[in-house]
């Protein structure tokens, strides 16, 4: 995967998923963060939140050195009522995640919350 197409903006909210997973597989981190705004909150089950792309960026550091990768799931149509969508993608190990994007001012979409697994 080429920097330009690694840094492609998601022009849809259900782009959101097939471009994290993508990225990660090519171990595109740059690529990965480009996909959130600066200052996200992802919950990754850990029992911390993550705020903001340097904490996320070493959240994805550590993904990297453990060789754990992102799997494709059945993904949910986006639910999006103006500038915020909903989405949502079940995972092959039963798990589901949900995500809220929102619409940038150039129109493209960008996550501002990720959580890895809604199951308690």
């Amino acid at each position: 995967m080429s920097d330009a197409a690694s840094r492609e903006p998601a022009r849809d909210p259900q782009d959101l998923e097939r471009m994290l997973i993508e990225r990660q597989w090519a171990g595109d981190i740059e690529g990965m963060l480009a996909l959130f705004e600066p200052d996200a909150v992802v919950d990754s089950g850990a029992g911390e939140w993550i705020r903001g792309r340097e904490a996320i960026r070493e959240l994805f550091e550590q993904s990297f050195a453990t060789g754990r990768k992102f799997q494709r799931g059945e993904q949910r149509p986006a639910l999006v009522k103006g500038d915020l969508a909903l989405t949502s993608t079940k995972l092959p190990d039963g798990s589901i995640t949900a995500e809220v994007a929102r619409r940038q001012s150039d129109g493209t979409w960008l996550w501002a919350i990720d959580r890895y697994s809604v199951a308690f």
